[in-house]
């Protein structure tokens, strides 16, 4: 009979353990970039994005597929995606992992908004760099969403190429980033 409530007890316990982590999974999050110089603004979309909260330890992971971004200008679309610039079938995917570094601040249970401190790596071509950023997370019945905006500091250190000769100005070296996305709950 000790055995069987040990047994019990343990499995209950367990049960517990993996209960208490909640993921939440963003099928079609969006990322949208934004240049701005004096030659022109240059903007596109990508409504693509996945991503990954881990509620228990705070872990985040986003994914973004380079050539899903969308142009007004189906040149500049084409120019973003080759060799000269993302080259997008060498490096088909940026990146973003990391931790809610403030995860204390944010209650997954509670219908609100809060303020989160994103800290992580973010990987562009390649390249892997250090960010910390700010992000909003609004929980409502059981559902999260989170908005984050934040420049690309110097997009040329993340081996990101420019045009050159007369376009050599048309693209900013910060690079301005909006990421929204509506995370469900995922399997346990």
């Amino acid at each position: 009979m000790k055995k069987i409530m040990l047994s019990f007890a343990l499995a209950v316990m367990a049960g517990f353990g993996v209960n208490a982590q909640t993921k939440y999974i963003a099928r079609t999050g969006q990322a949208t970039i934004y240049s701005h110089t004096v030659a022109e603004d240059i903007s596109a979309t990508n409504n693509t994005v996945t991503g990954v909260i881990n509620s228990t330890t705070g872990d985040i992971a986003i994914s973004v597929p380079v050539q899903s971004f969308s142009f007004e200008k189906a040149l500049m679309q084409e120019h973003f995606n080759n060799s000269n610039f993302m080259d997008s079938k060498q490096f088909p995917k940026i990146s973003l992992k990391g931790k809610i570094s403030n995860l204390s601040a944010v209650i997954f249970s509670k219908d609100g908004t809060y303020e989160a401190t994103v800290t992580g790596d973010l990987t562009i071509k390649g390249v892997t760099k250090p960010v910390t950023e700010k992000a909003h997370i609004t929980v409502k019945d059981g559902k999260v969403a989170v908005h984050c905006k934040f420049i690309v500091k110097d997009i040329g250190s993340f081996g990101v190429g420019k045009p050159k000769g007369k376009m050599k100005n048309n693209v900013a070296d910060d690079i301005e980033v909006n990421y929204t996305a509506a995370y469900d709950k995922g399997d346990e």
